[in-house]
């Protein structure tokens, strides 16, 4: 059962007053008037007999002002008590009328953008079938052509390159790893090659190390035999040139360079040329410059005898000690081997918990978690390594 409205009080219209419109509307048709009171003791009572003697001679002389005023406030209150729940109930209608067709024309929009988005994958789709069949095609031709090294016609020998190095940069992009992966191994090299500028960076690829350089404000240049790495490089506005590798170091002005690094090259090359190649390092970096390869660990016989051989352009594995020897040879004073990537818990051999067993068989699970450990080792370690010389 509802409970009768109750008739104001005069206090609901004092700080904060009331917003009820039937409220202030009761106010001025009663022509109320606020009782004069006072908190400051005998003083305030005074002062509120002053008001109240004082009160007729000042409301007499503004009765005619007052009661303009109250009766424009009458008429105003009338006014917003009639026409504004109408004029809220039209207002209210509008935005919902607003809100539905808005909805409407999202939902319609949404329906042509997934329909758009559908034809979009449909044409993709047919492009990636029409090139990958007119690769074939080019692929298929140049295999009827004479053996690379057979005398055939400069269009020819072009044309086989391009097709090698688009290939080669496709597979780079299946293989080898996301871009943001391998800069995030690069970047732990920043702290040693901080103050060894410039660098040169040997078959520098499709720019991932040289652009983690730029990035942290140091100096790079990178050189590559692809003329499609180099410019997939410039076109991400980083420094690369085309050229053969140690044709590039033979130019290099002696004792020139801060560091010359080279990631997952030299395993694309035969010891005599390796060898070369840290030789003429040598010679390009100046006293205390850097020179850092990265390559496949063979010390793992996963890497050396699965994931190596995946790369039909690697010529054989690089074993640590080998590298090492070679960089002493060339007169580098310092060599230091890191090992980096090691292969996830979960690929690992798995360990035998002691609580498995009975007490008596503790000794025997030691036994055989050391030659797990042995076993892991050899199967697995670490996907690469690194030697790290620095030039006396």
């Amino acid at each position: 059962m509802t409970e009768p409205p109750t008739e104001p009080r005069l206090e609901d219209f004092l700080d904060p007053p009331t917003r009820r419109l039937e409220d202030w509307a009761w106010l001025w048709s009663r022509d109320q008037e606020f009782p004069l009171r006072s908190h400051r003791g005998l003083l305030g009572r005074f002062l509120v007999a002053c008001k109240r003697m004082l009160r007729p001679l000042v409301k007499v002389p503004q009765n005619d002002l007052w009661e303009r005023q109250r009766t424009f406030n009458l008429i105003l209150l009338e006014h917003l008590q009639s026409a504004l729940p109408a004029e809220l109930s039209a207002l209210n209608q509008r935005v919902a009328h607003l809100e539905t067709f808005m909805k409407e024309g999202l939902d319609e929009v949404m329906q042509h953008n997934d329909a758009l988005f559908t034809r979009v994958d449909q044409k993709l789709d047919h492009h990636r079938r029409a090139t990958g069949e007119l690769s074939g095609r080019l692929g298929a031709a140049l295999a009827r052509l004479p053996e690379p090294g057979v005398k055939e016609s400069e269009a020819t020998e072009t044309l086989r390159r391009a097709f090698d190095e688009s290939a080669y940069l496709d597979f780079e992009e299946r293989f080898r790893g996301d871009e943001t992966d391998i800069a995030a191994r690069v970047s732990a090299y920043l702290p040693r090659l901080a103050g060894h500028e410039p660098i040169l960076d040997l078959g520098c690829g499709r720019g991932e190390a040289l652009s983690v350089f730029c990035n942290s404000g140091l100096a790079a240049r990178g050189v590559d035999s692809s003329a499609e790495m180099v410019a997939h490089c410039v076109a991400r506005g980083l420094d690369a040139v085309e050229s053969d590798l140690l044709d590039y170091l033979v130019a290099v002005k002696q004792e020139s360079l801060g560091a010359i690094v080279s990631f997952h090259v030299i395993e694309h090359l035969p010891p005599a040329l390796i060898d070369r190649l840290v030789r003429l390092a040598w010679g390009a970096l100046r006293p205390g410059g850097q020179l850092i390869l990265e390559t496949p660990n063979p010390l793992s016989m996963v890497v050396a005898a699965r994931s190596f051989w995946l790369d039909p352009t690697h010529v054989r594995p690089v074993h640590p000690e080998y590298l090492a020897s070679v960089a002493r040879s060339a007169g580098f004073e310092s060599v230091e081997r890191l090992d980096l990537r090691p292969f996830p818990t979960r690929d690992r051999l798995p360990e035998v918990s002691n609580a498995d067993v009975g007490e008596e068989l503790h000794s025997t699970v030691e036994q055989i978690h050391r030659l797990r450990d042995r076993l892991d080792d050899l199967l697995f370690g670490f996907q690469d390594y690194a030697i790290v010389a620095r030039k006396g």
